[in-house]
């Protein structure tokens, strides 16, 4: 059988760079995963060979040594695919550096690489496999208030028997995965008597008079960052959301906040004095006469 070039495989040259190479492999690694590509034996044996080829080419030796001797120098029985004396000495098992398999929905597939082709998922995808992979990372559940989800905390987390420390970014919500060395830390947010989280706005209701909406007014108001002073319009309707930018939780990825809305909830009196009574059946005579409502 013919020698497979490595270089022709992920469609680059051989003076390709490294950059290069890790570009051509994440894009046919992406087309052609199992799991893109289920049952496909055709897709499943593309996959082989580009994890191979690039296992190979994203290597300094192992490119140096491939473009001296070709695909030969990582066969098993090749006197440069292991041993002692190979420069692939302590690869794979019994001299064959090509031994990982991988199983999926109980079907083994060889993929044909020195270590798991995943890995280079988990350094592409921030450690996830995108076509649903389960993670081989250990994974702690970590329970942190409201409060200390918005503003970031220090907490310490009991992991694999040892006690460390983890430093939770502020902004972080419920099931958030804080990566901690080897293992990931799954974040458990509780909830807040007042404020309401949608993603990184905050809404909270505020309840007003009927006379205090109809007339205006200002109103306090607390916000994850603290009290701010805001104008009820005159003739604000019930269920008015007021909007205060840049009030909101703070983002993970970047320095913007969300906002903060304020939903106006009336309180219609449920017992009225007789002079209260007299004085909404004026406000209700003037308005049949002047519209005002």
């Amino acid at each position: 059988m013919a020698s497979k070039d490595y270089y022709s495989i992920l469609g680059v040259t051989k003076s390709a760079s490294d950059a290069d190479i890790k570009k051509a492999y994440r894009k046919l690694a992406l087309q052609y995963h199992p799991d893109r590509n289920k049952g496909n034996k055709a897709s499943e044996e593309k996959f082989k060979e580009v994890t191979k080829a690039y296992e190979v080419l994203s290597d300094s030796q192992k490119r140096q040594t491939y473009d001296q001797f070709g695909e030969a120098a990582f066969e098993q029985g090749n006197p440069y695919s292991g041993g002692q004396g190979g420069p692939f000495g302590g690869f794979g098992q019994q001299g064959n550096p090509f031994t990982y398999t991988y199983s999926s929905n109980g079907g083994n597939f060889d993929f044909g690489g020195f270590s798991d082709p995943f890995d280079i998922f988990e350094q592409f995808f921030g450690g996830g496999n995108p076509f649903g992979r389960t993670q081989r990372r250990s994974t702690y559940s970590l329970t942190i208030s409201f409060m200390e989800a918005v503003n970031g905390a220090t907490k310490k987390v009991n992991m694999g028997g040892k006690s460390q420390t983890i430093k939770i970014p502020a902004g972080v919500d419920n099931g958030s995965r804080i990566r901690f060395g080897d293992a990931d830390v799954v974040m458990e947010v509780g909830t807040h008597p007042r404020f309401k989280r949608q993603g990184y706005d905050i809404v909270t209701d505020e309840e007003i008079s009927f006379s205090r909406a109809a007339l205006g007014d200002e109103l306090e108001v607390e916000t994850v960052s603290g009290p701010v002073k805001i104008k009820i319009p005159q003739g604000t309707q019930p269920e008015t959301l007021i909007r205060l930018r840049g009030k909101g939780v703070k983002s993970v990825s970047s320095s913007g906040r969300g906002d903060h809305y304020v939903r106006i909830k009336i309180i219609i009196p449920k017992n009225l004095t007789s002079r209260q009574k007299e004085l909404l059946r004026e406000l209700e005579g003037e308005k049949k006469k002047s519209s005002w409502f």
